[in-house]
């Protein structure tokens, strides 16, 4: 039996990945089940954990929620209600008609979302016989400012104004308060008007982003991104060095499975192969902020891992992101258990290109569909 800090040593010191990945796997043989757990902690603390990346200290730079966007729509609907004081319903519905993106400045003052403004249009269309507006319309006017009729117009205003009066959806029952009921809206447009001439206290400024979750809106509408970003950064990765490779999904699960004998469901991420069609590698990614998360996470390589035994033990790569993975009991050293260290992030992942089988993929022409999600 070999001693734990002898052991981390070596595998600290090692010269080269598939160096450090076969002491790795020499982990079982040099010492006892009980202290396998804490081997791996170890290793997961002292040479993965630097490399995680605090990915919740951005955002996706989206334009539609940007300073300079919603600026410039926030100068047209002071322009043409001339500060907040011409907000008549035919006055609003004169200055969306003329400048249909100004809806979403009227509709950040409601705190409704585009959804949830789409069907207050119901409620306040349908008694006059007039057409609600669809949240798809919504957001065309909003993002592209999309030819609106006079009807359309009509019926945002209509909205708008019930809704800043208190008239649309009546008092609340208890223990509820109203979305009007917040400083630039608590006393209709006189307070939209207040703070329009006078500004923003820091310290309301700071309570409203405490209160609605700062950025929250923008995380949402780029979630999408967020969720696919180490995926895209891994294919990108094969894609400029020629590597073979799918990037699986719910659509080709059928033909993963038949075409190189998959079983495990879902497929994992990625499943990478040679000129002659043979599996030689399948990767799995996943992000998380979140300890818990990232512990039930784990999982997924437990069972990844019993299949690239069934398959001939095929490489099992693991590519991690966000803070979550710094637990490293629970979390981050089981996925180098079933990895044997094959674990990259953002920060490392050209040097997986260093690791078998990947040196011997480098370069091979593409065939029908490789290279591509299918």
């Amino acid at each position: 039996m070999s001693n734990i800090q002898d052991t981390l040593t070596r595998i600290a010191e090692a010269n080269s990945w598939d160096q450090r990945i076969a002491r790795i796997r020499l982990i079982p043989l040099h010492h006892g089940t009980n202290e396998h757990p804490g081997i791996y902690a170890e290793i997961a603390r002292l040479l993965y954990v630097p490399h995680l990346a605090a990915d919740f200290a951005y955002i996706h730079e989206n334009h539609f929620y940007g300073r300079d966007y919603f600026e410039q729509v926030y100068a047209d609907a002071f322009a043409a209600t001339e500060g907040f004081t011409k907000v008549t319903e035919p006055e609003l519905a004169s200055a969306l008609g003329n400048s249909p993106r100004t809806l979403l400045v009227f509709r950040t003052l409601t705190g409704l979302t585009k959804g949830e403004f789409a069907h207050a249009t119901i409620m306040a269309a349908e008694p006059t016989g007039l057409s609600p507006l669809s949240p798809n319309k919504v957001d065309a006017m909003e993002r592209n400012g999309t030819a609106t009729t006079a009807e359309q117009a009509r019926v945002a205003a209509k909205t708008l104004c019930q809704i800043i009066d208190g008239s649309l959806f009546g008092v609340p029952p208890g223990g509820l308060v109203s979305k009007q009921a917040k400083p630039d809206t608590e006393n209709g447009w006189t307070s939209v008007r207040l703070f329009a001439s006078g500004g923003v206290p820091f310290s309301l400024f700071l309570h409203q982003r405490h209160y609605g979750g700062a950025f929250r809106q923008v995380l949402d509408a780029t979630s999408t991104k967020r969720g696919d970003l180490i995926e895209d950064t891994v294919e990108a990765l094969f894609r400029e060095n020629g590597v073979p490779y799918i990037r699986t999904g719910s659509h080709n699960q059928v033909e993963i499975a038949n075409r190189f004998e998959v079983r495990v469901t879902p497929s994992p991420d990625f499943v990478v192969f040679d000129k002659s069609d043979t599996l030689r590698a399948i990767l799995e990614c996943k992000g998380t902020n979140d300890g818990g998360t990232a512990r039930d996470k784990a999982l997924r390589f437990a069972k990844l891992r019993a299949e690239s035994n069934r398959l001939g033990g095929i490489p099992l790569i693991a590519v991690l992101g966000g803070i979550g993975w710094a637990r490293v009991n629970d979390a981050l050293g089981p996925v180098i258990r079933d990895t044997d260290g094959r674990v990259f992030t953002l920060s490392t992942l050209s040097a997986m290109l260093e690791v078998t089988p990947f040196p011997s993929l480098i370069g091979l022409e593409p065939a029908p569909m490789r290279g591509a999600t299918i």
